[in-house]
């Protein structure tokens, strides 16, 4: 039982280095995989909202951010909120 838990445990990390980007495998060169990684990164993480200032500002769409706690839907940048 213990020794198959270690195993699921084990076996579930599936990218060491390269995060978001394991997705591409080896496709496409690692320069561009590490531009994206930064691009992807930034579009999926929450920012500060300028209006209530709670980090719950997150991307819905190619330039449209929508703030989870004051409800408040802004454009702004396409991968990052500005």
């Amino acid at each position: 039982m213990c020794r198959q838990l270690n195993t699921m445990l084990r076996t579930a990390k599936r990218t060491k280095k390269v995060g978001i980007v394991g997705k591409y495998g080896t496709r496409y060169g690692a320069s561009l995989r590490k531009m994206v990684k930064k691009i992807e990164i930034s579009q999926h993480s929450k920012y500060t909202c300028s209006f209530c200032g709670k980090t719950k500002m997150k991307r819905r769409a190619v330039g449209i951010w929508h703030c989870g706690s004051c409800m408040k839907t802004v454009a702004g940048g396409a991968w990052s909120c500005q």
